[in-house]
């Protein structure tokens, strides 16, 4: 079977990077590694993940279907990571909305390490 490269930038293949993370047969390692993985799973409409991966504290603020639609609205063209800590990542999601606009999804996130596992809590939004 033929690999392609993960959809998170990495060079790395899909199958050695972000999948293993998405379907839970490895943890991400890192905040970055959460962050690349959560943005392939947009790429897959993985609604699930996004909320698994989002810390308990926050989990309300998002719903599934919320998360779907804009998943599915959008065609996510690349990932660009401007700026990485421990704890924080800022990043630019290049994508074409439902009437082929291109937009930036331009944010810094923040994560933490809570029960053996990195998660999503909340990021700040640029305007571009």
């Amino acid at each position: 079977i033929l690999m392609d490269n993960c959809y998170c930038g990495s060079g790395v293949l899909f199958n050695q990077c972000c999948q293993p993370i998405i379907e839970g047969t490895q943890a991400a390692t890192t905040a970055e590694a959460l962050m690349r993985s959560r943005y392939v799973a947009y790429v897959l409409k993985e609604a699930d993940y996004l909320i698994a991966t989002t810390a308990p504290s926050h989990q309300a603020l998002y719903s599934k279907e919320d998360i779907l639609d804009w998943a599915t609205q959008n065609q996510w063209q690349r990932l660009e990571i401007t700026n990485v800590t421990p704890t924080t990542v800022t990043f630019k999601a290049y994508f074409l909305d439902a009437y082929n606009q291109s937009h930036i999804h331009h944010e810094h996130s923040r994560f933490v390490f809570e029960n053996g596992a990195w998660l999503y809590v909340d990021g700040d939004y640029f305007d571009n």
